[in-house]
């Protein structure tokens, strides 16, 4: 029997329109949930190597530090960085918290716009609109994610290329899919990555790695940064038949899926390098402000079986943050001509 054929634009292929099989990502629960039972001591019998992404990222704000006061006492002018921040989110707030007092210690202006959870598209941009016009700020962050009822692509589309120091513009992202162009800016976690893997002296060029996520704030530029770097990249998602299996061939594997000790030690080839981007935030009155963070790796698990591996915290978001200010600095220094 023929495929009856019509004329009609929209069904001249049978494919769908991508954004309407832009299916969510929802992954099932690790059977390593009890949270309870994440010491917040390593394990003894642990063989990986702890990556210090503390150690790091105070390596590379010392440099930035030095080049925001050389740019002060060169021009008269610092970094400006503004936050707009939607809503109450616990973790979101610890992520802020961290940006501007790193700001702080680096010498760069910081501002934040802290808005309702209920608040109107329109005051978003307002907020991003006023930071444009600043000639003192360099940067914009909007932080994710947003309420539901928001726009997340139309707000992050309006952030203007010069400032969107997240990297997120689709001249960005477009940039760094394309061999031969370079973005203005790198998003901060994955290029965070990068700079752990490489000054853990891990080679990545002809590299077997695997990105578990998908996310356009990770997953997605962590694999296009991997395979830039000369990587085989394969991406693990929610829809992946045998995630374990792919994982287990990898010798670089980045966690970034958003689920608690998603990873267990079974994923995980012996000597492999783990980087876990993985920031969940769990139930701990203990802690200051009443939880603690844990990865998408279950770390007794794969600390015994990786080569190497980052701690969650104190692996990649110290490193994200000084991803941001250099970011920042990169466009000041564009911004006011200074080399």
């Amino acid at each position: 029997m023929k495929r009856r054929i019509t004329t009609d634009a929209c069904q001249i292929l049978m494919s769908p329109s991508l954004t309407s099989i832009d299916f969510p990502d929802i992954w099932t629960s690790s059977s390593c949930s009890d949270y309870s039972s994440i010491t917040k001591s390593y394990d003894d019998q642990q063989t990986a190597t702890v990556i210090d992404g503390r150690v790091i990222a105070e390596e590379i704000t010392s440099g930035i530090t030095s080049e925001v006061r050389r740019m002060k006492n060169a021009t008269g002018n610092i970094p400006g960085l503004a936050v707009i921040m939607v809503g109450q989110r616990r973790d979101s707030q610890t992520y802020v918290r961290n940006k501007i007092a790193a700001c702080e210690e680096a010498g760069i202006k910081s501002e934040i716009s802290n808005l309702p959870e209920d608040c109107t598209e329109d005051q978003v941009l307002n907020a991003l609109s006023r930071f444009h016009e600043d000639p003192s700020i360099h940067g914009i962050l909007v932080q994710l994610p947003l309420p539901q009822h928001l726009d997340e692509s139309k707000i992050l589309n309006s952030v203007h290329l010069e400032k969107d120091v997240d990297g997120f513009h689709p001249l960005n992202m477009g940039n760094l899919a394309m061999r031969g162009r370079e973005p203005l800016f790198l998003p901060c976690t994955p290029k965070g990555c990068i700079e752990l893997l490489i000054r853990s002296g891990v080679e990545i060029t002809g590299k077997r790695a695997v990105v578990i996520g998908r996310s356009n704030i990770v997953g997605l530029p962590t694999s296009l940064l991997l395979q830039r770097h000369h990587a085989t990249v394969s991406i693990v998602h929610a829809f992946t038949r045998n995630p374990e299996q792919i994982a287990r061939e990898a010798d670089i594997v980045v966690a970034a899926a958003g689920v608690p000790n998603l990873v267990r030690g079974s994923w995980l080839k012996p000597g492999a390098i783990v980087i876990d981007v993985g920031t969940n935030p769990v139930e701990d009155p203990s802690c200051e402000f009443g939880y603690r963070l844990i990865g998408d790796v279950c770390y007794e698990e794969a600390s015994r079986v990786a080569s190497a591996i980052t701690p969650v915290p104190g692996g990649v978001g110290p490193v994200t943050v000084a991803m941001l200010l250099l970011n920042t600095l990169e466009s000041a220094k564009r911004a006011h001509n200074f080399a």
